[in-house]
This record gives structure tokens, C-alpha cells and sequence, in this order.
């Protein structure tokens, strides 16, 4: 049986859970629906979440469901950080309300309009913090502001994840003895 699909869910106070054809949790933060595939139910008591599978036809969504759960359950209620770092210079970021603009080396500053439930920080112009309730909008986010200008394999100048390990290519060499 799956190991991570029979962990149940604490459900902290403050989090209404509403079960039917999907998965509605509502905290704090925001609110989340979790589609529940067919074969896969899902039980309140207690305090806590349980997830059952039918069969072990379904053992593949099994797992997934009760990680979407359980993702929804600690971003309503807590929610999710990821931060980027911007290596380089001249490289920086700047916001104004849900509009970022990130001047990155090239001849025009590049603006991204962050969606709804997403809201970023800035600090010391290159160190960027996301925040936000539903983590698989959150990630694309980071994504795509990481794909503006991936860190260079040869100076590793461009948009990380802080803590992202790189590794560094050995560039040319003087000319050839000949």
C-alpha cells in the first residue's frame, strides 16, 4: 500500500473542509479544491484528513491525492515561500503592486504581471521572496521569473533558487602552444 497515500492529514483550526465530487478547503489564506479521482475517498474525523483507495487499480492516485490534499491543507493555512536570488551585475528587480520589472542585462526591462494569490518582495534589489497560498501556481511563478535569464553555465550570472547548486564550466584557455 502506499506509504505517503494511508498518512492521514492533520487539519489545523481555522480550516473548513467540504467533501464532494472535489475537495474544498478553506482557510485563512484563501481557498483550494482538490479534484478526487474516481476510486479515491476521502474521510473527516477527528481533526484529521484520511484518504481510502477501492482498489489497488488506483494505487497510482492514491498517493497524488492525498499529496494535493495535504498541500491545500498547509497553503490555506500556513502557505508557501520560494526565494530566488539575481546574480550579476547591473542585474536587478524592482515591484509596484502585482507589476514586476527585472532589468537583467538585456536593452529593455522586462515586466511580469504576478497573478492573484501570489505576492513577491524585494530585497536589497536581488533577493526575491514569493509567497502564496497554492504551491503549484507558486512554483510556475518561480519558473518562469528563473526562466528570464537562467544562470549562466560559465559565470553563473542570471536567476536562481537561493541555495540552487551550479556547476561552473571551465571556460577557454590562453591560445595553444604550438
Amino acid at each position: 500500500m502506499s506509504r505517503i497515500g494511508k498518512k492521514p492529514i492533520p487539519v489545523p483550526s481555522g480550516v473548513k473542509i467540504q467533501v464532494g465530487a472535489q475537495l474544498e478547503v478553506t482557510g485563512p489564506k484563501g481557498k483550494l479544491s482538490v479534484p478526487i479521482p474516481e476510486g479515491i475517498t476521502i474521510q473527516q474525523a477527528d481533526g484529521k484528513l484520511e484518504i481510502k483507495r477501492a482498489s489497488d487499480e488506483h494505487a497510482a492516485l492514491h498517493g497524488l491525492t492525498r499529496a494535493l490534499a495535504a498541500n491545500a491543507v498547509q497553503g490555506v493555512s500556513g502557505g508557501f515561500t520560494k526565494e530566488l536570488d539575481i546574480v550579476g551585475i547591473g542585474y536587478r528587480a524592482d515591484v509596484k503592486g502585482k507589476l514586476a520589472t527585472f532589468t537583467l542585462g538585456y536593452s529593455h526591462p522586462i515586466e511580469v504581471l504576478l497573478p492573484d494569490g501570489v505576492d513577491l518582495k524585494i530585497d536589497k534589489q536581488t533577493h526575491l521572496v514569493l509567497t502564496g497560498f497554492d504551491r503549484q501556481l507558486l512554483g510556475q511563478v518561480a519558473a518562469n521569473i528563473r526562466a528570464l535569464r537562467k544562470p549562466d553555465p560559465y559565470k553563473n550570472k542570471g536567476v536562481r533558487y537561493t541555495g540552487e547548486v551550479l556547476r561552473k564550466k571551465v571556460g577557454k584557455t590562453g591560445a595553444s602552444a604550438k
